[in-house]
């Protein structure tokens, strides 16, 4: 009598029903969110904004955030679940943060201007870190379109962050060095 082996079940139902997966969708969900709610805030921060480049960086960090949303929807359409998003305590923080930082400051400063600049980039890096991790988990999980759209996303979250750093260095930093309180 023959028996009958059992059929390993298909590698997308394993990756489905792991824990691992489980958590990169529910680490979508929250960037998703953060996305969505730095949309919001950034033109706050750009009317704040003394120094015309910075304005400009941040205009132009405006649109690639709008296109970053889409990106994640394209994500979480690649991996076929539906957009979600899930409140990201991270970024409510930062951006409670930034809004803290410009109450403080004084308007038309360069000492705005240069808090600006380091509440932005607190937020950069707390992007780059989760979508490095995102796309690192997608390739894990053999969701490689999902990883090539957060790589994308991630390169321009890496642009941003050096834009700001330069921003930064060309003079922000050394003109609110002057600046009385």
């Amino acid at each position: 009598m023959a028996t009958k082996t059992k059929k390993a079940p298909e590698t997308t139902e394993i990756v489905e029903e792991s824990a691992l997966n489980e958590l990169f969708i529910d680490e979508l969900k929250d960037i998703y969110w953060a996305e969505k709610h730095l949309a919001k805030a950034l033109p706050k921060l750009a009317k704040a904004a003394t120094s015309d480049e910075l304005k400009q960086a941040i205009e132009q960090h405006i649109t690639e955030t709008e296109g970053q949303i889409t990106r994640l929807e394209d994500v979480f359409e690649a991996i076929g679940e539906k957009a979600a998003a899930k409140k990201c305590l991270a970024m409510e923080g930062l951006l409670k943060e930034a809004d803290e930082i410009v109450s403080d400051t004084e308007k038309g400063s360069i000492t705005r201007d240069a808090g600006i600049i380091s509440a932005a980039q607190k937020v950069e890096h707390y992007e780059i870190a989760s979508y490095g991790t995102l796309r690192t988990l997608a390739l894990t999980l053999g969701h490689n379109d999902a990883a090539d759209l957060l790589e994308a996303t991630l390169n321009e979250e890496k642009n941003c962050d050096s834009l700001l750093t330069q921003i930064a260095e060309a003079g922000i930093n050394q003109n609110a060095v002057s600046e009385k309180e």
